[in-house]
């Protein structure tokens, strides 16, 4: 049996995962927000888990908070252990103080080094072709820009159930439509808002993840589910290789999930890949390949 040198107990199998940078199987850690998160604590994370984690988010605008020395421990940390970092969804509060105020915060995101800035307006109401432009602007100053949509109006903040309820949702193909638009203007990944889908809601839409990833694909959308029962569903519905975000705390039980390794009573043992082991056959050497390639070759002898 080969043994796995990158971890501990490298004898056992677990299940397969790409290499960083992924597409698929991608994991986002909320930073700082419920509990502080200073360097020290980043490390201990990074330097058990790192290998599992793909992004880390400054939520609710923590950033502007923290010493600029802090940020910037925090934001070198993560890139050197291959992560990237993420502004969260903070735009939206900058949005409302006008076009000279969201240019110095880009320019600032820049200057801090940030790769992915979020462009959420859940609490907004803006034009689409106002937030493509967004999209298109964090794009050419060479940062991966990562939209958010859903279907609840008021989303990402602290509003309780019965108020978003008071709001109301709207229809999945309106933000769809925005998706496919935010994609064709460069966007990196699509970012899904989990309330009026899995949270602050009395059941579950379930119906609305499996539109998104039918109409834009898995390696395209990005769920929110900092919710261990939340997670679990996710993976048992669409696999290990769906993208999530979750709090800091929840990386070694998702990953556990995902590797196959531990589980609940609906996923314990059930969570499986397949990445092959046989050789594939030579292009040329496929007399399927030949035939769609070559039609005349059909029947020949």
């Amino acid at each position: 049996m080969k043994r796995d040198m990158s971890r501990s107990f490298g004898f056992l199998p677990i299940n397969e995962r790409a290499g960083k940078p992924r597409l698929t199987g991608v994991t986002e850690i909320r930073g700082p927000y419920y509990t502080p998160l200073g360097k020290r604590a980043l490390l201990d994370i990074l330097e058990t888990m790192g290998t599992y984690v793909d992004m880390l988010k400054f939520a609710g605008g923590s950033f502007a908070l923290m010493p600029e020395s802090a940020v910037r421990e925090l934001i070198d940390t993560c890139h050197s252990h291959e992560v990237l970092v993420s502004t969260g969804g903070f735009i939206e509060h900058v949005l409302t103080m006008g076009p000279k105020a969201v240019d110095g915060y880009l320019e600032e995101c820049k200057r801090h080094e940030f790769d992915v800035v979020e462009v959420s307006s859940g609490f907004l109401s803006i034009p689409d072709d106002d937030l493509v432009r967004l999209v298109e602007k964090v794009r050419n100053l060479d940062m991966l820009p990562k939209p958010e949509v859903g279907i609840q109006f008021g989303a990402g903040g602290a509003s309780s159930t019965a108020e978003l309820e008071a709001e109301g949702v709207s229809d999945p193909s309106r933000a769809i439509r925005q998706a496919k638009r935010y994609l064709e203007a460069g966007a990196h990944l699509i970012m899904i808002e989990s309330e009026g889908i899995t949270e602050q809601v009395k059941s579950w839409r379930t119906d609305v993840p499996a539109r998104f990833i039918n109409e834009l694909g898995l390696d395209k959308v990005m769920f929110e589910a900092a919710d261990p029962e939340v997670f679990s569903w996710y993976v048992k519905s669409y696999g290990p290789e769906v993208n999530l975000f979750v709090d800091h705390s929840q990386i070694v039980q998702l990953e556990c999930l995902r590797s196959g390794i531990w589980g609940t009573k609906s996923t314990w043992g059930r969570v499986v890949t397949y990445k092959g082991s046989v050789k594939s056959v030579p292009y040329e050497a496929s007399p399927v390949r030949r035939i769609a390639t070559h039609p005349k070759a059909r029947g020949a002898v």
